[in-house]
């Protein structure tokens, strides 16, 4: 991986000098008025065209055509615009007499223009959660495995340009989106009653993406995973060269510099869909945001419910309730309407084994004798020093304890050198297993399908690794408790904590 930034990226910009300068707002109108009218195609100014741009913005007072000229040699000496000679004819002497120029945007102030205008239309995070760009990205990543190293000229980058807009739009509106929800603005919002309205669409929206990301985007890890380093640096090439290919006016890119970017744009798909070993992808990172980002929106919700009910006055049910009291005409009936209305009183419960003396069913509860209970008092005094326990021992329980993880492990150990013993063994290879061979195969499974290399290390040092079989691809795993048809995994059993490569 090559350095984040270059020795040529530490220069001072000057041509962000305007966005400073002490006559900010002459600059700052000269510089949008050439930028609109580049985007009309029109690139090279007279600088009285320039001035009369400037002066119908309304904005300038006062302004002439000599501090219009004055602040175009200023931009030109920032390095924002281009000058060069008109050779026209000149319609009177004044314009002779002085030195006649036109002015051009440079590739900098475009750019910088261009984020300046999108700065103007920021309204907070904005983004979104959208499952679309996952099938663009597994139709590409598919095509890649299809086509190999056989695309046509032209179709390599294309199906790149494609695939890596899809995946930098899905990653910025995502993250733009969960930032969205954890801003200042957001946590207002989900303080005000009119949250309540828009928490069962937000919800919804949420859990789709949730939905469509399990759906989808494991598929494509599991696509990255099969496309090897050799395939991968055939269609980079490929790729590489469909950019070399395009005429250029202009000095590009070298041809190591292009591989390089390639190359590092498809590390970064990589990582984010399937991770390292170091590090989880960015995939499950999203996935668990935005299932806390479901969390928060409910317990939200139930805040502002809670605060309304709270908030509510009963003075009108209590008086309804009096009144029915009131007409009540025994004791009896007003019990019965007090139980339901407040229900039970909160009760102590109380464990122990009854000494009953009677088994006799007819004798009623508070006939029998009173149980005696011991109860700890709440007292803030400080109680009378009791008599000293002796130390409670559980080395009996701790014995039978060990004997049995010991077992355990044998049967683990044994199932283990069998399974080494086979090799790399498909589902549909194996005998027919017990059935605790069947839940820790299965357990097995799920522990290195989980993992992104594939694979785990057992306590004894062995390296479990499980080969993706393809989608169409399923067996029948035979055991004791019945037979289960599942995907073809090939189970390899390694000595020594090796990793699967």
């Amino acid at each position: 991986m090559g350095p984040f930034i270059t020795p040529a990226g530490l220069r001072a910009v000057p041509e962000l000098s305007y966005l400073t300068a002490t006559n900010v707002a002459r600059y700052r109108v000269i510089m949008r008025f050439v930028y609109v009218e580049y985007q009309r195609l029109r690139y090279w100014l007279r600088p009285e065209e320039i001035y009369e741009g400037a002066k119908s913005s309304g904005v300038l007072e006062n302004y002439t055509l000599e501090m219009c000229m004055s602040d175009l040699e200023s931009l030109k000496g920032w390095g924002n615009l281009a000058s060069r000679h008109d050779g026209g004819r000149a319609l009177s002497l004044e314009e002779y007499m002085r030195k006649k120029s036109q002015y051009l945007l440079t590739p900098y102030s475009i750019e910088i223009e261009r984020m300046l205008e999108a700065l103007e239309k920021v309204k907070g995070y904005g983004g979104s959660l959208e499952t679309t760009y996952f099938d663009q990205i597994a139709a590409c990543v598919h095509e890649i495995r299809e086509k190999a190293d056989t695309f046509a000229p032209g179709e390599a980058l294309g199906n790149w340009e494609k695939l890596y807009a899809a995946f930098k739009t899905m990653h910025e509106n995502a993250a733009d989106f969960i930032a969205s929800i954890h801003s200042i603005q957001a946590e207002e919002m989900m303080a005000t009653d009119g949250f309540l309205m828009l928490k069962d669409n937000l919800v919804n929206y949420l859990q789709h993406f949730v939905k469509g990301l399990q759906r989808s985007a494991y598929r494509i890890e599991g696509q990255l995973l099969r496309v090897g380093d050799g395939l991968r640096d055939a269609y980079l090439a490929l790729a590489a060269a469909d950019e070399l290919a395009r005429p250029r006016l202009e000095e590009g890119k070298s041809e190591e510099e292009i591989r390089e970017e390639l190359r590092q744009g498809w590390i970064n798909l990589k990582r984010w869909f399937v991770g390292s070993e170091a590090e989880p992808s960015e995939l499950t990172l999203l996935e668990k945001a935005t299932k806390e980002a479901i969390a928060k929106v409910v317990r939200s919700a139930v805040r502002l419910q809670e605060r309304r009910r709270g908030g509510m006055s009963r003075r009108a049910d209590l008086e309804r309730l009096g009144r029915r009291f009131a007409q009540l005409d025994s004791l009896e009936e007003a019990h019965k309407l007090g139980a339901y209305v407040f229900g039970l009183f909160p009760s102590r419960h109380l464990q122990g084994e009854d000494a009953r003396e009677t088994e006799r069913a007819d004798v009623s509860t508070w006939s029998e004798p009173p149980n005696i209970r011991l109860i700890r008092t709440r007292s803030r005094k400080r109680a009378a020093r009791s008599a000293t326990e002796p130390m409670r021992t559980h080395t009996a329980k701790r014995e039978a304890y060990r004997e049995q993880v010991e077992a355990q492990l044998a049967e683990e150990r044994e199932f283990v050198e069998r399974m080494q013993g086979y090799g790399a063994v498909r589902i549909g290879e194996l005998p027919l297993l017990g059935a605790k061979e069947r839940m820790r195969l299965l357990n097995w499974i799920g522990r290195c399908t989980a993992a992104s290399s594939r694979s785990f290390v057992t306590a004894d040092g062995h390296s479990i690794a499980v080969l993706m079989p393809d989608e169409e691809e399923t067996a029948l795993l035979r055991s004791e408790d019945g037979e289960l048809v599942m995907p073809d995994y090939v189970i390899e059993v390694r000595t020594g904590g090796m990793q699967h490569g």
